[in-house]
């Protein structure tokens, strides 16, 4: 028969395991409570961490671009026409009076040769009236002649009748009549003058007329002229072809664009400055252009006053030899400088970071294993740097990276 002393000893030490398992679970549990949810681990080699210092930063803004010539020439159709045959193509060095192609239009020659026409007759209708002209005055000068002889003639007589109407030789009213008709020739030889000298200026008058049309027609085969020479499309300058804009047999349009040429013996380097850092851009700024095959020293000339698909344009005078492979249309990247900040706190730009704000990084705790969250404010901004104004000290290292997938958390364990 069982012993009820046994059995009674036996649930008695059941009843204590329970207890016990109970009261381990419950400690077990407040100490899970205590320390909360597990921390997020992060790849310490996929972050980029970088220590603040104390020292000198230079703000600058980094614009994309292409370096461009300072000379470069569009070449427009002066009239309508056709394109027969293109003689150069891109990249052709060229001279102010080699051929890049050559145009045709048949009203141009037959205006041409009408303009010549017109030019010839013009300076016939000059030649003939300025004969007959000469002719009428000659006739003019010759009534003039014969009216200054007639007057001369009667004076003689009359000087000698005066002699012998003193003497009584010859009636008085004889000598009066040849007065009156000597004071007649006198006054026709006035009015023979007078008419020459108004001839000589309506001569020249009619000459200026005929004169002036002849000009016109010179006028109007000059441009004749070089509308037909412009049917031979020259460079004008020296440099290289960059464009042609048509192709052969194609129609153009009076001013429409056919080729390029510009001087590469001078580039600049023309930046796209994103329209929300352009305020701070100023002229004759220092910016370093990387041409991806060295690094040129230049200054900024020139800012566009309008913006344009969200940038603005500037324009970098380039100092000293431009390297080997600098072309036009090359793509450059330039650091404006704005400012030189000095004994200022700085850290490496990190990531959505813009000047004047406010947000939260991951700093190191001492043992190095761990990342705390804290608020740091952000002054002014640089393309790699950005100045620390409250939140972090020299020394402090700060995860860079961008740690969005960790915003719930506020601390980070490293491996």
């Amino acid at each position: 028969m069982a012993n009820p002393t046994l059995k009674l000893r036996k649930r008695r030490r059941l009843r204590l395991l329970a207890a016990a398992a109970v009261v381990l679970v419950a400690m077990l549990v407040t100490v899970l409570l205590r320390l909360g949810p597990a921390l997020p681990r992060a790849d310490r080699a996929s972050l980029w961490i970088d220590t603040v210092q104390r020292g000198d930063m230079l703000q600058e803004i980094r614009a994309t671009g292409t370096l461009v010539p300072r000379t470069s020439r569009w070449l427009a159709a002066a009239t309508a026409a056709q394109v027969d045959r293109i003689l150069a193509w891109p990249g052709t060095v060229v001279q102010p009076d080699t051929v890049l192609m050559t145009l045709s239009n048949p009203e141009v020659q037959d205006s041409l040769r009408n303009a010549q026409a017109q030019v010839a007759a013009a300076r016939a209708d000059v030649a003939a009236r300025r004969a007959e002209l000469q002719s009428q005055l000659l006739d003019h000068r010759s009534a003039q002649a014969q009216a200054q002889a007639d007057y001369a003639s009667a004076k003689v007589k009359a000087d000698a009748d005066a002699k012998a109407v003193a003497r009584h030789l010859i009636p008085e009213v004889r000598y009066e009549q040849e007065q009156i008709a000597l004071a007649q020739l006198k006054n026709r030889m006035q009015v023979e003058q007078q008419r020459v000298r108004a001839f000589g200026g309506s001569m020249q008058a009619q000459l200026d007329a005929v004169r002036a049309k002849l000009l016109q027609q010179q006028s109007n085969l000059q441009l004749r002229q070089r509308q037909a020479d412009a049917l031979q499309v020259r460079a004008g300058i020296a440099g290289v072809l960059q464009e042609v804009a048509v192709q052969e047999g194609a129609q153009v349009a009076t001013g429409a664009n056919l080729a390029r040429v510009a001087r590469t013996d001078v580039l600049i380097a023309r930046l796209q400055v994103p329209e929300v850092q352009a305020k701070d851009v100023l002229m004759g700024m220092a910016v370093n252009v990387d041409t991806h095959d060295g690094v040129i020293a230049g200054k900024v000339e020139r800012i566009d006053p309008a913006v344009r698909d969200g940038s603005v344009r500037v324009d970098v005078t380039l100092a000293g030899a431009l390297p080997p492979g600098a072309r036009p249309d090359l793509s450059v990247d330039g650091r404006i400088r704005i400012a030189e900040l000095h004994d200022v706190l700085s850290v490496g730009r990190p990531a959505l970071a813009a000047a004047g704000s406010d947000l939260s990084l991951f700093r190191l705790d001492p043992d190095g294993d761990t990342a705390t969250r804290v608020p740091v404010r952000i002054g002014s901004a640089s393309v790699d740097r950005v100045q620390v104004l409250r939140g972090l000290k020299t020394g402090d290292k700060v995860i860079l990276s961008d740690t969005s997938q960790w915003d719930k958390y506020d601390r980070l364990r490293l491996r």
